[in-house]
């Protein structure tokens, strides 16, 4: 199953792939939707987070996304997962094979 269709890229429901791109400038903040850019980094803060954050680079400039789960253990296996396709593009990744319990 692909990575944006499994059902655990969720919280309370409610679909967490792709995230909503920000960047927070002087000026403002600017966003982006959808499967854009380039994964650059991934950061997630222990084994208890059900939180992930991504960092894209699109058109030239950086973007901040989360991805919050219901489950733990499944954002820590993403995460670990998603370091390992730093470079990759964001649609790339959104096509990912991955196991339904992975």
């Amino acid at each position: 199953m692909e990575l944006r269709h499994h059902p655990f890229m969720s919280r309370y429901g409610v679909p967490n792939w792709p995230p909503i791109w920000t960047q927070a400038k002087k000026e403002g903040n600017k966003r982006v939707t959808g499967e854009v850019g380039v994964l650059r980094y991934v950061h997630t803060n222990n084994k208890i987070s059900h939180k992930c954050y991504l960092v894209i680079e699109h058109d030239r400039e950086h973007y901040v996304g989360s991805l919050i789960f219901e489950d733990v253990t499944f954002c820590w296996q993403i995460s670990s997962m998603l370091q390992e396709h730093v470079g990759r593009t964001i649609r790339e990744i959104g096509d990912l094979e991955i196991s339904g319990s992975l």
